[in-house]
C-alpha cells in the first residue's frame, strides 16, 4: 500500500512537470474584477461604518490566502506549504501540490472513508488477503473445487503429499474431500469446514475483505489471522491464472500454518472457540 510519504513525493514530482500560468497583469485583473463586482454585490457584506472607501481606479485590495486550516494530526509541512502559497512566487506550484498531497494523505490515513478506499494485499499461509472497500458479497451456491471428490480419511492420506491433521476437539470428520490432484483436502463437520493444503510455495485461496479488518492472533507459537466478517473467497488454480471457480461467500475464518501446511477453519463465529479447535489439531 502506498504510504503518505510516497504519495506526497509522487504528487510533488507531478507538480514539477505542470505548466502553471503566471498571474495576469494587474490591469487585466482589475478589469475582470470590475465586471464581476456588480454580480457579487448582493452577496458582498456592506463595509463597516467609518471604513475607508477606495478611490476610483485605485488598485484592487490584495486578496489574501487564509491561514492554514486546523487539520488534526497535520504535519508541519502543511503549514510551510500554506505559507508558500501566501507568499506566491516560484514556490507556488510546489506548494499547491504539497498541500494537496498532505491533505489527501491525511484523509486516507485518518478517516474511515479514506481507509476503506485503500487496498492492501497481505499474503499469509497460502492465502492472499485483499483488504479494502467492503464491496458486495458473492452470491450463489458454492461450486466444488477442481477435481473435488469424496474419499475416506485413509484414502485422502494416500493421495496428498502432506500430513493431514485432525482437531481433537471435533473428532473424526463427517466427510472428507480431496481436490485438484491432491493439492487440497477439506474436512467437514456440521456447519464447519477445515481446508488443509501446501501453503509454503503457492497461493491457494484469495479473500476479498472489508471492515472489520483481520485480526492478528496466534495458534500456539504459530502466527494466525482471524477474519471476523463474512467475505468473498476465491480458489486460485495450480500454476496461477484466472480462478477456476467463481468466488463464493465465506463465513468467519481462522488461518494459520503448521510447518508447510496451511489451514483455514471456516464456520466458527467467535475467535475464542476457533482458537480452541485450532490448538487441538494433531
Amino acid at each position: 500500500m502506498t504510504s503518505p510519504d510516497d504519495l506526497e513525493a509522487r504528487l510533488l514530482a507531478l507538480g514539477e512537470s505542470l505548466d502553471v500560468p503566471s498571474p495576469p497583469p494587474a490591469d487585466v485583473a482589475r478589469s475582470v474584477r470590475a465586471r464581476l463586482e456588480p454580480r457579487l454585490a448582493p452577496e458582498t457584506p456592506a463595509p463597516a461604518p467609518g471604513s475607508p472607501v477606495p478611490a476610483p481606479g485605485s488598485p484592487a485590495p490584495e486578496t489574501r490566502v487564509p491561514e492554514a486550516p486546523a487539520v488534526p494530526g497535520a504535519p508541519g509541512a502543511l503549514r510551510r506549504a500554506w505559507e508558500a502559497l501566501r507568499d506566491g512566487g516560484r514556490a507556488r506550484r510546489r506548494a499547491v501540490v504539497a498541500v494537496v498531497a498532505i491533505l489527501v494523505a491525511l484523509f486516507l490515513g485518518a478517516t474511515p472513508a479514506g481507509r476503506a478506499a485503500v487496498a492492501e494485499i497481505l499474503r499469509f499461509a497460502g492465502v492472499e488477503l485483499r483488504i479494502g472497500g467492503p464491496g458486495p458479497l458473492p452470491s450463489g451456491v458454492p461450486q466444488p473445487l477442481p477435481g473435488e471428490r469424496r474419499v475416506t480419511l485413509e484414502r485422502a492420506r494416500e493421495q496428498v503429499a502432506f500430513p493431514i491433521s485432525i482437531p481433537a476437539a471435533l473428532g473424526d470428520p463427517a466427510e472428507v474431500r480431496v481436490s485438484d490432484g491432491g493439492r487440497v483436502v477439506s474436512l467437514f463437520w456440521p456447519g464447519l469446514r477445515l481446508d488443509e493444503y501446501d501453503g509454503g510455495l503457492q497461493l491457494v485461496f484469495r479473500k476479498d475483505l472489508g471492515p472489520p479488518w483481520p485480526e492478528e492472533t496466534g495458534v500456539g507459537a504459530a502466527e494466525a489471522q482471524w477474519i471476523p466478517a463474512h467475505h468473498g473467497l476465491t480458489y486460485l488454480p495450480r500454476g496461477g491464472g484466472e480462478a477456476a471457480v467463481r468466488p463464493r461467500p465465506a463465513g468467519p475464518t481462522l488461518i494459520w500454518q503448521r510447518g508447510r501446511v496451511g489451514l483455514r477453519l471456516e464456520g466458527v463465529e467467535e475467535l475464542g472457540p476457533a482458537l480452541e479447535i485450532a490448538r487441538s489439531v494433531r
